[in-house]
């Protein structure tokens, strides 16, 4: 017994694996090794602009002279600009207004178009169109609409004896601005039209039918069923909707360069007039600074909007 003890043979080893090895198998490092090209590309085209002019904002930069640290000196002097807070007035006011109706506009449209109906496939495509036209393109022609000669608008109500003289829509502020707006909404409702339809298609349809063999209303269905399966895509769609019409430059620049007389200059369109036409770039970049609060402020809204409903349906315990 002995013996065939000391005659059998050892365990083989098990053989150790190197550091790099192990690197390797993982599944973790290998998402990492595959994300590092964007990584660096973003980090290339976003992340150093943005830190380069954070950078600029604390400098008196001119174009062709580098320009030397002056502290806070061009946020101070901004403090005490009325045409940045009329542009930061403006900027709200456009966002706040362009995103609340092109939510209620692009929500209708994606219930309408998750109906059963006649030609839903062209009518999906034909809501598309103003989101692909240019935006420089689609400017040009609000130009033409809301111009106070050439009109279109003031044309067919003259012949229709509702006025006698033309409409002068980019000429008055108040009109300006809801002529801006109202741009901006027809290009951005079928963003997001198009992508509550797709959340809504994810919905299953023994839902509803469950619903309305109990009796339930149409706005019950909506109100208990519909709004919050897709309440975190709302607060996606409409991070980037807020996010885009805050930024906005093409579509104002196109129609009035911000005016009349700076009514709709937005934050972006400042930072361009002061930064790049006047020269300017330490003064241009602390306009443009100064929109980083106000964009993570809405990221943060929305992040806090998707935990407080992971938290309602119990997602944060798992």
């Amino acid at each position: 017994m002995a013996h065939t003890a000391l005659t059998q043979p050892a365990p083989a080893a098990i053989p150790t694996r190197s550091a790099w090895q192990r690197v390797r198998a993982s599944r973790g490092w290998a998402g990492f090794w595959f994300m590092l090209p964007t990584a660096l590309i973003l980090g290339l085209f976003l992340a150093y602009p943005l830190l380069k002019g954070i950078w600029l904002s604390f400098t008196n930069a001119r174009i062709g002279r580098e320009g030397v640290f002056v502290g806070l000196e061009n946020y101070e002097w901004l403090w005490d600009d009325d045409v940045f807070w009329l542009s930061v007035f403006n900027t709200c006011l456009y966002t706040a207004v362009a995103s609340v109706v092109k939510f209620g506009v692009g929500l209708y449209l994606a219930l309408l178009l998750n109906k059963n109906m006649p030609f839903k496939s062209i009518i999906r495509s034909i809501v598309l169109i103003p989101f692909v036209v240019p935006t420089v393109l689609s400017a040009i022609a609000f130009w033409w609409i809301f111009d106070s000669q050439f009109s279109i608008i003031s044309w067919s109500l003259r012949h229709l004896g509702v006025i006698d003289g033309n409409i002068d829509f980019l000429g008055e502020p108040a009109m300006a601005r809801a002529c801006v707006i109202f741009a901006n909404i027809w290009r951005g409702v079928p963003f997001i039209a198009i992508t509550l339809l797709a959340g809504l298609q994810t919905v299953s349809p023994s839902l509803y039918e469950a619903a309305t063999l109990d009796g339930a209303s149409n706005w019950q269905i909506f109100s208990r069923i519909t709004l919050p399966l897709l309440t975190p895509i709302i607060a996606v769609v409409m991070t980037f909707s807020v996010l885009f019409t805050f930024t906005d430059f093409q579509l104002i620049w196109a129609m009035t360069r911000g005016g009349p007389v700076n009514a709709t200059h937005l934050m972006a369109t400042l930072s361009y007039q002061r930064g790049i036409l006047s020269g300017t770039l330490g003064e241009g970049a602390a306009i443009a600074t100064a929109m980083v609060p106000f964009l993570l402020a809405a990221i943060g809204i929305s992040w806090f909007g998707l935990q407080r409903r992971a938290w309602q349906s119990g997602e944060s315990d798992r």
